[in-house]
């Protein structure tokens, strides 16, 4: 008989579903979030509220994806997080194609959705977007604040690999909290509020992706800063969280004379 205390591994299927669900919830919220509250405070000294609107939008969608999917898949929702994760050895590498292929799909969904939704609203709502880039990630014209790719390429590297070691020492098997949901959703708020000013939001390729597909041509030719660039600062993290945090302590040696 099977235990009943016992919890089961959910399958390959259901951890997938699981992915694409959460990366879906995630881009839905936080892209809609900035499409609609855009298109909707446009009174000067409004973008600061507009920003801060847009990094709670994506906070929430992610914490409820975390609590509604991750005990199936382990909430990752984020190409980056799931190298960074295989590279801190927490998951197996050949999982992580299935997981990122999951997560591309549900974030493209996500903004088809949404240019669906938009194609019954105002006239011109879906051609205003389009022309503005369509909150995708950028630097120069598409940076709000005006920053270059340089900027846009140091923050990707620092908030993205700030972003895996929360995740892997708040979901750590032995030494993790059970508020872990809570706390990487916050994170990724902070990380937002940091970012949005910078290079418009981003730490998660699927993310970046899903929006330059209808941002237009300059976010397409951009989009390989926040491919490549969060992806190396995930897995730099991963590295350096196995080599630096994940050691045990060994058994006391003793000393002479004691």
């Amino acid at each position: 008989m099977t235990d009943p205390t016992t919890p089961s591994t959910p399958s390959l299927g259901a951890q997938l579903a699981a992915e694409g669900f959460g990366a879906f919830l995630l881009v839905f919220g936080g892209i809609g979030t900035a499409l609609f509250a855009g298109e909707l405070f446009t009174d000067p000294g409004s973008a600061a509220s507009v920003h801060v609107a847009v990094a709670l939008g994506f906070g929430l969608a992610l914490l409820i994806a975390m609590y509604a999917f991750g005990p199936l898949s382990g909430g990752h929702f984020n190409p980056a997080v799931t190298l960074g994760l295989a590279a801190a050895g927490r998951m197996p590498w050949r999982g992580v194609l299935p997981y990122i292929v999951a997560q591309l799909a549900g974030a493209v969904v996500a903004t088809t959705v949404l240019t669906l939704i938009g194609m019954f609203g105002p006239e011109t709502w879906v051609t205003t977007v389009q022309d503005a880039g369509f909150a995708s990630s950028g630097w120069g014209a598409l940076s709000p604040g005006g920053f270059g790719v340089l900027a846009a390429i140091i923050v990707e590297v620092i908030l993205t690999g700030f972003l895996l070691l929360v995740f892997l020492g708040a979901t750590h098997p032995e030494r993790g909290t059970p508020f872990a949901g809570a706390v990487i959703a916050l994170t990724l708020t902070l990380i937002h509020l940091v970012s949005i000013p910078v290079d418009n939001g981003a730490a998660n390729p699927a993310r970046s992706i899903a929006t330059a597909i209808y941002g237009g041509i300059e976010p397409l030719a951009q989009v390989w800063v926040f491919i490549v660039f969060p992806i190396a600062g995930a897995m730099l993290a991963g590295v350096a969280y196995r080599a630096l945090f994940d050691g045990v302590a060994g058994a006391e040696v003793p000393r002479p004379g004691l």
